[in-house]
């Protein structure tokens, strides 16, 4: 039996309907493929991402939209009554190297130069430091000092020298750590108040004896105490000045006049803030203490007491008699004799058998003159 499909519409009459209906289905079944894949797609697009998805590399990527460049705009043509541009400098010229430096490797050429850091601006000084000059004083400025405790100070010197209106200067012996507005301060009373005085006692002031000036401790080195001026850099112990002369004139010392070391005192009282010196207490009773602390109200505190000079005690011993002294006076033999022969009786009376006018009364007297004992006497004694 032959079932081929050239004679099946030859056998049956509706061959032909049959093979036209398989083509239909076949071509809906490959729509339908076709749409289903499509779908997919579109809802992988649409779908939320997560982090993981792409993990393996598997998620398909998304085109990247193209990027639409804008047109760049295009310089203005130069007008024609523009002025003519300046030619650039020619070039100049450098001479070859010489052959010894060109056959030289790279690696021996110098790197270059690399830029310093800028320096760091000078701090700018202070009135204080403008106005002591060389000319008044020899005092450098040394770093700010910043210890434990609040000791040190900023703005200070190292007042080495004071110099005198006539060019001499008065050596500060030693050099003083102070701040620059008590290092003024000194300088000013010395030039002013000191140099004229120590003039008229013998040469002018040469030196000036500095006990104490900076140094970190509490008031009269008591432990725990307040922090002195000292400690501040702000205070100065006075001792003594010398003078050109040799001597040296001590500001506690009572065989100074009275009148000088009183011209001292009004001085620095009236420059300072607080001057301390003997009577203040017993840690002053060798120098002067002198500091320009601030307090309220301006208030200052002067306690030197200028004591008189000590008064003069005689000797415990007499002088020894000089040997260019004049012999002493001595009696004559004829005086001497008239001095023996005017006392005759009393060698007599001297003797051992003489008896004397008044010895037989004298028991009598004495019994008459002792007082006898009372009843109440006797009573008392016995009790």
């Amino acid at each position: 039996m032959n079932c081929s499909a050239e004679k099946a519409s030859r056998k049956w009459p509706d061959g032909a309907f049959r093979r036209g209906r398989a083509a239909m289905v076949t071509a809906a079944a490959a729509l339908l493929c076709l749409g289903m894949q499509a779908g997919s797609v579109e809802a992988a697009r649409r779908a939320p991402g997560f982090p993981w998805d792409d993990l393996f590399g598997t998620r398909p990527q998304r085109p990247h939209k193209t990027v639409r460049r804008a047109a760049v705009p295009l310089p203005k043509p130069r007008p024609a009554e523009a002025p003519a541009a300046a030619k650039p400098p020619a070039a100049v010229t450098q001479p070859p190297a010489a052959p010894a430096e060109a056959d030289r490797p790279s690696e021996t050429a110098k790197p270059a130069e690399v830029a310093k850091p800028a320096e760091p601006a000078a701090p700018q000084l202070s009135a204080c430091r403008q106005a002591l000059t060389e000319e008044i004083a020899i005092a450098p400025s040394i770093p700010d000092i910043h210890g434990a405790g609040g000791c040190g100070g900023e703005d200070l010197v190292r007042l080495e020298a004071i110099v005198l209106p006539d060019r001499r200067k008065v050596a500060v012996q030693p050099a003083a750590i102070l701040r620059c507005k008590m290092a003024a301060a000194v300088v000013d009373w010395v030039r002013t108040d000191i140099a004229p005085l120590a003039q008229s006692l013998g040469g002018g002031i040469s030196n000036l004896d500095n006990f104490d000036s900076f140094e970190c401790r509490g008031r009269n080195r008591i432990a725990g105490a307040q922090l002195s001026e000292h400690g501040r850099a702000n205070a100065l112990d006075v001792r003594a000045f010398g003078l050109a002369n040799g001597k040296s004139i001590s500001l506690t010392d009572r065989s100074v006049a009275r009148d000088l070391r009183e011209t001292v005192l009004h001085s620095v009282c009236a420059r300072f803030s607080t001057v301390l010196g003997p009577g203040s207490d017993w840690y002053h009773e060798d120098h002067v203490h002198l500091d320009l602390i601030e307090r309220r109200n301006n208030y200052r505190i002067c306690q030197w007491n200028v004591y008189d000079p000590l008064p003069q005690t005689a000797p415990l011993l007499p002088a020894e008699r000089p040997e260019e002294a004049p012999p002493r006076a001595v009696a004559s033999k004829t005086d001497a004799s008239k001095a023996d022969g005017a006392k005759p009786d009393r060698g007599k009376a001297d003797e051992p058998g003489a008896a004397k006018p008044n010895d037989a009364a004298a028991p009598d007297s004495a019994a008459e003159t002792k007082p006898q004992p009372t009843k109440k006497r006797r009573q008392s004694r016995r009790l």
